[in-house]
Parts: C-alpha cells; structure tokens; sequence
C-alpha cells in the first residue's frame, strides 16, 4: 500500500517538480541573432572586394578617371589601359603592376571582361535576417537564422560603385547562421 501511495505522490507531484527545475530559454530576436552575426565579422580581417569589369564599365572608369586608354593594337580590339593616380588609390590588379589588358575574343563579344579589387577593405554586413527557427543541436537547444551577407563598397569611389552594380558582379550571398543556449545566454556557433 505503502507504494502505491509513494507512486500516486510522484505521479501527482513529479511533473511539478520537474517543470520548476527546467528554465525556459531566454528570447532571441532576429535584431540580436544578426548583431552577433556582425560582430563575428568585424572581428575577422577586412576584406577587399573583386569587381569584373566589363565593356561598359571600362567606358565608366575612363569617364571616372580610373583608368586611360595608352595603347590600341592593330586588330582595333585589343588596348591596354593604364591606371590613373585616382584609379591606383582605389583598385588594384589581381597580377599586380597598373596595365589592364583588354583583350576581347571579338567585336560581338559581350561576356567578356576583367577583375579588379578594391584598395579599400572592409568588413562584409549582415542584413535581412530572417524569422530565426528552432533546432536541436545535439544535447542543447539552438536556432538557425537565415540572413544576407553582402559587400561593404564603404570608401569607393562612386564609379567604382556603379561598375560593381553591373551584371556578373556578384555583391550579395545567402547564408545561415546557427545559434546553441549556452550557460543561459545565446551564443554565435557557426555560420554557413
């Protein structure tokens, strides 16, 4: 008898119990989720950004005074473009040195084009996070956060700015950030 009442007890109280000794986790909002997700990047290295530069853009950074034409080959498609002091503080060549030679396939060749990087670099920004999901992460509890990683054009040139809009470019990523519950406090685990 003396068990049947011991097991009524914990039947009736055991659930109690358990639920005063589980704590409910503290809220994440998207704001927070996405302020650890750009603290993460500003504590990484800044980055410079790869810009392809195709034939309108070469037209805009001559306009810009980026660059200037100081050679045309015979075959009236090919030229070499040297770098301007202005176009020197804001790009610099993947192959080094200041020439960008442009050398196209054909009058009709529209997908050509070349790289420059920007001399200035920058932190990548974390934007657009997204409604943040619930996820199990072994034994902890975790949430997932979709968001948009994109480039930082801070310090270019408007020119080069424009340039970077065209198509080909490529200033935006999705990506995932995951989330874990951590001695009660939400930490940044990884991003994807």
């Amino acid at each position: 008898m003396l068990n049947w009442k011991s097991l009524g007890v914990l039947l009736v109280l055991g659930p109690g119990l358990m639920a005063a000794g589980c704590k409910s986790a503290p809220d994440l909002s998207s704001k927070q989720a996405l302020d650890m997700v750009q603290a993460r990047y500003d504590q990484q290295p800044p980055v410079v950004v790869n810009i392809l530069v195709d034939d309108a853009g070469m037209r805009q950074g001559i306009s810009g005074k980026l660059w200037e034409r100081t050679k045309v080959y015979p075959n009236k498609l090919w030229a070499d473009f040297k770098l301007t002091p202005d176009g020197k503080k804001a790009v610099a060549l993947p192959g080094g040195g200041d020439v960008i030679e442009w050398r196209p396939a054909n009058q009709d060749d529209k997908t050509y084009s070349v790289m420059v990087m920007t001399v200035a670099a920058n932190h990548p920004r974390a934007h657009d996070m997204g409604d943040l999901q619930d996820e199990m992460m072994g034994a902890d509890t975790g949430k997932e956060g979709r968001y948009v990683e994109g480039v930082n054009l801070t310090g270019v040139p408007q020119t080069l700015q424009d340039i970077a809009h065209h198509p080909g470019n490529r200033l935006s990523d999705k990506k995932q950030a995951d989330f874990a519950l951590v001695n009660g406090a939400w930490t940044l685990k990884s991003i994807e």
